[in-house]
This record gives C-alpha cells, sequence and structure tokens, in this order.
C-alpha cells in the first residue's frame, strides 16, 4: 500500500547534498582508519566529520561514524560501496553501512491517547528540527485525529480492542510496508507482539517512564508519589522481544520533592519523555546511534 507524502513540507529543513554518513563497527585491530579513510579518498571524498572510539583496546569492539562530502554522491556511491566491501567487509571483517545526508528518514508514529510525545515530533519536524518526513500517524484511538491532520500528515486508525491483537498488528504491518524507515511509539499504550517486530522490518523506538520496574502497571505516577520519590524520568530505547529491555538510546530525569501532586510528577514526566524521545529520534535519524548487543554507541 502506498501512502501520500505529507502535504505540509519541513519549512525549516535544509539538507545537505553530495554528503554521506558511513557507520562502520567490528573487532579492533590496527589499519581500521586508514582502511577507511583510503577508500574514501580512493573515490574522491573528503572527510568532513569523524567520531570514533574502542570499548577496548586490546581485543575489544571499533566503532566510527564519519560525514563525508563527495560530488555527485548518487553516481559515485556504488564505486564506493564496492571499495568498502572490499576494504572493510571482507578486508577486515567489519560491519558498516552508508547514508545519504540529504534524503530524510521516513518516520511513522504510533500513539494512542496521550497527544505530548507525538506533538512534539510533528512540530520538531515541520520545523526543519529532525531530518525526517512523518508519511503517516496510527492511533488505535481517534482522539488525536484532528491535531494530526492540521500537521497535514495523514491520520490511521486502527483499533486493538480485545486480547487477539494479530489483526491490527497485521493491518499496521501492511501500511508501514515499503513506506517508512523507523517506527517511533509516542506513548503507544500496546504491547508489540515477536511477530509484529520480526515482519515491520524497520528499528522501532519506544517511551517509557523510568520507574519501571518499581512502578509497573496502570498509575505509575500516582505509585511513584505514594513512594516518596526523589526524581523522575525517561528512557527511550530500541523495541526487542523482552519487554523494556532493550538497547537504550537516551535517558534523562528531573529531581521532585514532597510537594508534589501525582498530577504534578506526571506533568513534569512529560516533559521529561518528550525532551528524551525527541533526542532518541533525531539522533537516529541522524546515523549517531550504532547498536551493539544489548547497549548503544551514540555520537
Amino acid at each position: 500500500m502506498t501512502i501520500v507524502a505529507p502535504r505540509t513540507p519541513n519549512v525549516g529543513l535544509h539538507l545537505p547534498a553530495d554528503e554521506g554518513i558511513l557507520l562502520v563497527q567490528g573487532e579492533d585491530r590496527p589499519g581500521i582508519v586508514r582502511a577507511i579513510s583510503s577508500a574514501l579518498a580512493e573515490n574522491g571524498a573528503n572527510i568532513v566529520s569523524l567520531d570514533q572510539h574502542t570499548d577496548d583496546p586490546l581485543g575489544g569492539r571499533f566503532f566510527q561514524r564519519t560525514v563525508f562530502h563527495v560530488d555527485d554522491f548518487p553516481a559515485v556511491r556504488p564505486h564506493l560501496e564496492a571499495s568498502l566491501e572490499e576494504g572493510l567487509g571482507r578486508g577486515l571483517g567489519l560491519d558498516w553501512s552508508i547514508a545519504d545526508r540529504s534524503v530524510p528518514k521516513r518516520v511513522a508514529i504510533l500513539a494512542s491517547t496521550s497527544d505530548h510525545c507525538l506533538l512534539d515530533l510533528l512540530w520538531r519536524q515541520r520545523r526543519g528540527e529532525i531530518p525526517m518526513t512523518v508519511p503517516m500517524v496510527i492511533s488505535n484511538h481517534t482522539s488525536v485525529a484532528e491535531d494530526v491532520r492540521t500537521f497535514g500528515i495523514p491520520f490511521l486508525h486502527v483499533p486493538s480492542q480485545g486480547p487477539d491483537k494479530a489483526a491490527a498488528e497485521a493491518r499496521i504491518v501492511e501500511l508501514l510496508a515499503g513506506n517508512v524507515d523507523l517506527v517511533v511509539l509516542a506513548r503507544y499504550m500496546q504491547i508489540l507482539s515477536s511477530d509484529f517486530l520480526a515482519n515491520v522490518g524497520v528499528p522501532v523506538i519506544n517511551i517509557h517512564h523510568s520507574f519501571l520496574p518499581a512502578f509497573i502497571g496502570a498509575g505509575p505516577y500516582r505509585k511513584a508519589k505514594e513512594r516518596g520519590v526523589k526524581l523522575i524520568g525517561a528512557t527511550a530505547h530500541y523495541v526487542t522481544e523482552d519487554l523494556d529491555e532493550g538497547p537504550i538510546i537516551e535517558q534523562d530525569v528531573v529531581r521532585v520533592t514532597h510537594a508534589d501532586s501525582a498530577a504534578d510528577l506526571q506533568r513534569r514526566g512529560a516533559d521529561v519523555e518528550r525532551a528524551v524521545l525527541t533526542r532518541a529520534v533525531s539522533w537516529h535519524c541522524q546515523d549517531r546511534v550504532i547498536r551493539n548487543g544489548r547497549e548503544t554507541v551514540v555520537f
């Protein structure tokens, strides 16, 4: 199924042409940086910025993010990829990927009734603060429909009542297929099955309050108030089959006191959730995140 592109453009989005991002990871060893630089230089590419990290110089893992410029990047890209595979893939056994900085990520947002994370992402996307387009918003409720449509973005209602969510998940997968590069759960209050994650074919980012596992279930801010918490926060992570156990991208906290009501905690918690999710989505869309097993490296 083809989804019509958003009608409202990113008014402030200015993405550089002829620039690429190269992500590399694998077993650390001498000669990796030279191999990367040689492959880029052989194809006329100039390095704009470079960040690297090794978790252990003796037998650890190597990570690098390189931004480069090369004239007529789309035409050069196939030959560059062949050079990288020869030097990095077959030559050094490294995993690597290239992204075109001029092409924004296509991001589908799933939401339920809470709108704070959803609307913050849509607002920042419209302002051009995140290099992404939003081809659709999918919700199991209709309460956010009108707000979404004011951004010129298609709103799709997929109900998910009852214990069996298979039909709803199948419909969402059908809508997403071939249309997105990332799925964001902006307070989408449904647990995704392993079948959904296997079939969706793109990364999924979730946001939740950092009270887990002490305050699981409904009413976490009320439970937190009853326990007299002094910090509240939020965590953005990639979704895996293990509930709320995926690799963490970003976290933050704010200090609270005994004078804050449960409503105050919820309001302040919503602010943290918005900020944490926005940063995580932005970093992913800028190709700053490398997944390494159960953790991430964020450049």
